[in-house]
């Protein structure tokens, strides 16, 4: 099984990123400072392994400029729109174990239960969620539950920004979470390898597909601004939809603050 060798792949990335941070030293002029610190912006104190991250960025932006991106126009040409919506909607109801089953380990019941019938209604009725059947029956999607939500709901810190290859931003405690939300995911239920396989691949190109639109807004330093992007998307789905406004002190709503 594919996600099998995932464990693996984490240890060697965790003990790469941790010597990375000890073979480092910051270079100093002559007065003993630091060379780079007035480059250094507010964000960087959440990224101490910034040298490692800006590597594996340029690593994952090589990769999509001539993989992901060919495959995504080939993918769009082949495909009318209602179809894409609809292969979309299946991957979204994908999720909804996932979803499931953090809701419960952080004691949302309720949005548990809607999860769960989400994709009892879609897998059936909704034919393999091709068809969101579900919200027609008062079933709203969410915004979604992972074991790095469920980690942070546990009292485990955000840790350390990183940069994963080929799987793009994360932090120290959501990395993890990735192994475990990919054990519960249906698609490794597949026993059939090439099958199996395809959907993962489809799944990346759905993915990609669906970022497109948020590119535009991304200016200045691609890094920084994917970066301070990501981390206030987890604040927000860790907090449930609701950020702290930091000029009046009051909480930002769903709707309020939409990405």
């Amino acid at each position: 099984m594919i996600v099998g060798r995932f464990p693996v792949l984490w240890i060697i990335l965790l003990l790469s990123v941790l010597l990375h941070s000890c073979a480092s030293t910051p270079d100093v002029d002559e007065d003993g400072a630091n060379a780079d610190a007035a480059e250094q912006t507010e964000g960087s104190e959440g990224d101490p392994f910034e040298g490692f991250n800006r590597a594996m960025f340029g690593f994952n932006d090589g990769v999509d400029r001539y993989v992901y991106r060919p495959l995504v126009y080939v993918y769009t040409s082949v495909l009318p729109d209602p179809a894409e919506d609809a292969v979309s909607r299946f991957y979204s109801n994908l999720t909804e174990p996932r979803n499931t089953v953090n809701g419960l380990l952080q004691l949302k019941f309720k949005q548990a239960g809607n999860d769960f019938g989400r994709f009892v209604v879609n897998s059936t009725v909704g034919i393999l969620g091709f068809f969101d059947v579900a919200q027609h029956m008062g079933l709203e999607q969410g915004l979604g539950e992972d074991f790095g939500q469920t980690f942070a709901h546990w009292g485990v810190g955000t840790g350390p920004y990183l940069v994963l290859p080929f799987l793009g931003p994360s932090n120290l405690r959501d990395a993890p979470g990735l192994y475990l939300d990919a054990q519960i995911h249906p698609v490794t239920e597949i026993d059939n390898v090439p099958l199996r396989n395809t959907i993962i691949g489809v799944g990346l190109i759905d993915l990609r597909l669906s970022l497109l639109k948020a590119e535009s807004f991304v200016e200045g330093d691609r890094y920084t601004f994917i970066r301070d992007a990501y981390l206030q998307r987890r604040e927000y789905l860790v907090n449930d939809g609701k950020l702290e406004d930091d000029f009046g002190g009051d909480e930002l709503e769903d709707e309020e603050f939409d990405f």
